[in-house]
């Protein structure tokens, strides 16, 4: 099984796309600190997410916590300020892919503390700033769905 993990996030349907992913693909998604956005049962019911109850959802009020909970697992964040393509990791079942907040990605000590773990999603536009959380999170999740054959 695979994690992901989203740090902040600040958009519920950016969030609820993420979820819907990670449910079809049997992909825990861990919420790490202060959302921008409610998802409490209620919440959840008004948006309409029928699915949601499928979604293997774990929350942490700071990263240390995601740490010490998947203690086994390797991390691997994701920022376009990375310099290794997401194209050129050898990914493992178990690892734990990590994003950052829509407005601002994760913050320059989780980086700089694991620059050898950090990748990008190359873009051939330098006019493009990023690409939406949740395109990013399913083109990353599916390379290590692809690379390990992990159904």
């Amino acid at each position: 099984m695979f994690h992901v993990a989203l740090y902040e996030p600040e958009i519920p349907p950016n969030t609820g796309n993420i979820a819907r992913l990670c449910a079809a693909t049997g992909t825990r998604l861990h919420i790490v600190g202060a959302t921008g956005f409610r998802i409490d049962d209620r919440a959840v019911k008004r948006a309409g997410l029928d699915y949601w109850e499928e979604v293997d959802l774990v929350t942490h009020i700071e990263i240390t916590d995601l740490y010490e909970t998947l203690a086994d697992s390797r991390f691997v964040f994701f920022s376009t300020k990375a310099r290794i393509p997401y194209t050129d990791w050898k990914f493992k079942e178990g690892d734990c892919l990590v994003f950052g907040p829509e407005t601002r990605g994760l913050p320059a000590e989780i980086l700089e503390n694991n620059i050898a773990r950090s990748l990008k999603i190359p873009m051939s536009n330098p006019r493009v700033r990023s690409l939406n959380l949740a395109t990013s999170v399913g083109i990353c999740l599916y390379e290590a769905i692809r690379q390990t054959g992990t159904p």
